[in-house]
């Protein structure tokens, strides 16, 4: 799911080229658009949810209407977006989890209005965020629509905290595993739920942009417009995905626990 812009779908096909892979890995893609140019998010700062637009209940449809047409598994769906795209594929995976079996958002943490949801089931997930992105701070923050006084809304989670939120709700071990590179930091935690696993990604010196793809010549210059080449995420997201993809019986949540009621 593309950013908060119309035709987001194509974007998103332009510039993560996950059909270009479609059949060599085996499976099926999907670029939907957003209503009135953006996703209801649960940050409560865009178009469609400032016109009660359910998102959610169109995704959940069109992930039900491509498993009857082309034969795919509901219950074993990717999600990815980007920005709003990125923050929807949050929700999405909190309020659709028996058909979200794995996640991807990039430049696009937690809303914090969204952690009171408990999913049903768990959903592996891989969190990608540059650590110099203005737009969507590594350290959470406000968006940038602010309410009809200057008031901050739409606050998000840092992506510490998002991947330790997600973590939690999986019920992963609390090892962790590091891998650094010269461009990149990556913390993974695994054995969750039905072998659920969550992975956060830092960009050193990334911005609001998708890893892999070359930023436009007429982005030049504009606020995040700075992108690493080190890895493709849409490769990365295939390679962490592809293993994780399980039904839903198998990621059941238990009952929820004292401690996460809190």
């Amino acid at each position: 799911m593309g950013p908060d812009a119309s035709g987001g779908g194509l974007l998103m096909h332009d510039w993560t080229r996950f059909a270009d892979h479609a059949e060599e890995w085996g499976v099926g893609v999907v670029y939907p658009d957003g209503c009135h140019g953006s996703w209801a998010d649960g940050r409560g700062v865009t178009a469609a949810e400032e016109n009660g637009v359910d998102d959610v209940g169109f995704l959940r449809t069109m992930i039900d209407w491509c498993a009857e047409k082309f034969r795919t598994s509901s219950d074993r769906t990717l999600v990815a977006g980007i920005s709003n795209g990125a923050f929807m594929s949050h929700r999405l995976a909190l309020e659709c989890s028996e058909r979200v079996a794995v996640f991807a958002a990039v430049a696009g943490a937690l809303p914090a209005d969204l952690t009171a949801v408990r999913p049903t089931h768990a959903v592996s997930a891989m969190l990608i965020n540059g650590d110099a992105d203005p737009l969507v701070p590594l350290a959470g923050g406000y968006s940038r629509h602010r309410g009809p006084d200057g008031e901050p809304r739409g606050r998000i989670l840092g992506a510490a905290a998002t991947a330790q939120h997600w973590a939690s709700l999986d019920r992963c071990a609390d090892e962790r595993t590091t891998v650094t590179t010269a461009g990149s930091r990556r913390v993974t935690a695994a054995h969750g739920i039905g072998d659920t696993a969550v992975t956060v990604w830092t960009v050193v010196g990334g911005g609001h942009t998708w890893p892999g793809v070359a930023v436009p010549e007429e982005w030049a210059g504009a606020p995040g417009a700075v992108a690493t080449l080190e890895f493709d995420a849409t490769v990365e997201i295939h390679h962490f995905a592809r293993p994780l993809l399980r039904p839903a019986a198998r990621r059941l949540r238990p009952p929820r626990s004292e401690k996460e009621n809190r």
